[in-house]
C-alpha cells in the first residue's frame, strides 16, 4: 500500500508494517507503543523533545547526533562524554 501527499491520522493496531518505509513523512506528536523497530535504520530525523520510557536500546549505533540537553537517567550525555573521554586519556 502506498499512501501519498496524505493528511489522514492514522490509527494502526495489532498489525504487521516490516519492511515499511517512511520518507519526508510528519510524524509529529505521534505516539509508539509496544513497537518492534529491531533492526531499523533512521537517517535525517528530528527527534528534539521526544521521549523514550522502557526501551531496548542494546546494540544502538548513533552518529553524527547532536547530543545537546540529551538526558539519560537525569544525566546529561554530553557530561558522560566528557567525563569519559577525560578517563580515557
Amino acid at each position: 500500500m502506498e499512501i501519498v501527499n496524505s493528511r489522514e491520522v492514522l490509527l494502526v493496531r495489532n498489525s504487521d508494517l516490516a519492511q515499511s518505509r517512511f520518507s519526508d513523512a510528519k510524524l509529529s506528536l505521534s505516539s509508539f507503543d509496544d513497537v518492534d523497530m529491531q533492526g531499523s535504520t533512521f537517517t535525517i530525523i528530528n527527534l528534539g523533545d521526544a521521549s523514550f520510557i522502557d526501551v531496548n536500546l542494546s546494540n544502538v549505533s548513533i552518529k553524527n547526533a547532536n547530543l545537546t540537553g540529551m538526558k539519560i537517567n537525569d544525566v546529561l550525555v554530553s557530561e558522560l562524554i566528557r567525563v569519559y573521554e577525560k578517563l580515557s586519556k
